[in-house]
Order: C-alpha cells, then structure tokens, then sequence
C-alpha cells in the first residue's frame, strides 16, 4: 500500500470526525428548530382530514335497466311455462346483477395520484433521507473512536457502543420511512381499481378517502419521529461527549 493511499484514508477519517462534531453541535439543533417550524406550518398543523381528499375521476355510470321484451305490453303471455327459448336469455341466468365492469379505458382519463399527499411527500422524503445520511456519518464517527480491544477499563467503550446501537436503530427506523411511502401507493392504486371496476359501490370510494387520511397521519407522524431522533441523538451524544471521544483514561491505573 503506498504511502499516498494511507494518507487519503486518513485524512477521509479526520474530516469525518469534523464533520461529525459540527453536525452534532450546530447540525442537529438547528434541524431541530427546522422541523419544529416546519409542523408548525398550515401543511402539517391543525389540518382537516377533509383537505386532503381528492376526486378520482371516476365516474358512475348509469345503471343497466333489464327490460321485458314479452309479446304484451301488460306482460301477458310471460308465464314461466313458456319453453326457454321463447324467453330472453341473460347473460347470467343465476343472478340478475352485473358482477364487475371490464375496465378497458376511464371515460375521463387517468385516476391522478393524491395532490396534498404528493407535496407532502416530497418535502418529507429529502427530511427521511438527510436523517439516513446523517446517522450514517454518526455511526462512523464513533466507530472510529473505539479504541483497540483490551482487558479492563472498557466503561466508556461501552457506553461508545450503547450509543452506536442506538444510532444503528435510527438509521434502520429511518430506512423504513421510505418503504411505508411506497407502500401507500401501491395500497392506493389496488383500492382505486376495485373503484373504477365496481363504480357503483361507494365503500370503496370511501375506503381511498380512508387511506389518505391514514397516509397524512403517517407524513405528519414521521416528521415527529424525526425531530424526535435528531432530539434523542443529540441529547445522548451531548451528556456522553467526554466518554465517546475519549473512553479510556490515562490514568486508569490510579483507580486501583
């Protein structure tokens, strides 16, 4: 390995490590503040469900009126003698309801995606994102302050990894943000078909209103979760700073 090469890896650690202290001590408090503002704004605080629901351009058709097509028009001659091919054959001789419409093409166009939900979520998503990155600058910043394994002496490589753990499960947490965007979506997009095969059924319109309430639940609940995170990391970090910098003392041997 040439020389060159170990003073690249080098300095990627000491920037690292910088980086990490001012993320830590300017960093995380004004994210903080910055997403305090931010649940305080018109989009997340003191909202109606009812704004953000949306049309989904899907029309009801009008219903299949089934006529009597018998010789009179007061109905004589209908009896159910008659021999069956003297009757009119519906396409479905057990029930006299249509059970799905086939879905070729929406008269007005496609079904759009949730306008609210969507400005929503792409301010949400670079927040879910930014706290990925930043736990992830965290995790190697204390990993590199681990010193080398020894016998005794190891109180404050504890609290070093007591405090990666939980930098770890935020991270993981945070990860699983995105899979819950994506999960709405697809939710989404399954209830809209049943609606625009069964146009006549209104709990099915009503069970999308549903799941955009729930989705904007979710937004607002995970900008918390986050704030909440940069507050918890913050605060754990902070009380714990002289140990993670420096977990074994010099004069340890002095303790005995």
């Amino acid at each position: 390995m040439s020389h060159d090469t170990i003073k690249k890896v080098q300095d990627y650690k000491d920037s690292l490590i910088k980086k990490a202290e001012q993320l830590i001590t300017y960093g995380f408090p004004e994210k903080i503040v910055e997403l305090n503002d931010l649940l305080a704004t018109p989009m997340f605080s003191d909202r109606n469900f009812s704004e953000v629901h949306q049309e989904l351009n899907i029309p009801v058709p009008d219903p299949i009126v089934l006529t009597n097509h018998c010789g009179n028009n007061d109905g004589a001659g209908c009896s159910s003698d008659e021999p069956s091919l003297k009757r009119p054959r519906l396409d479905n001789e057990t029930a006299h309801f249509i059970p799905g419409t086939k879905v070729m093409a929406l008269p007005n166009g496609s079904v759009p995606c949730n306008q609210p939900l969507c400005d929503m979520i792409k301010l949400v998503k670079p927040i879910i994102r930014t706290l990925v990155e930043d736990s992830n600058l965290l995790k190697m910043w204390i990993s590199f302050m681990i010193p080398k394994i020894e016998d005794g002496n190891n109180f404050g490589v504890s609290i070093q990894e007591d405090t990666l753990a939980e930098i770890q499960a935020v991270e993981s947490e945070a990860a699983a943000f995105f899979d819950q965007i994506s999960r709405y979506f697809l939710s989404r997009a399954k209830v809209v078909s049943k609606v625009a095969k069964y146009p006549h059924i209104d709990d099915y319109r009503r069970a999308v209103n549903e799941l955009d309430e729930k989705e904007y639940l979710s937004l607002w609940l995970v900008v918390c979760e986050v704030r909440n995170r940069y507050s918890s990391l913050h605060d754990i970090v902070i009380k714990n700073i002289e140990k993670l910098k420096k977990p074994r003392s010099s004069n340890a041997e002095s303790l005995y």
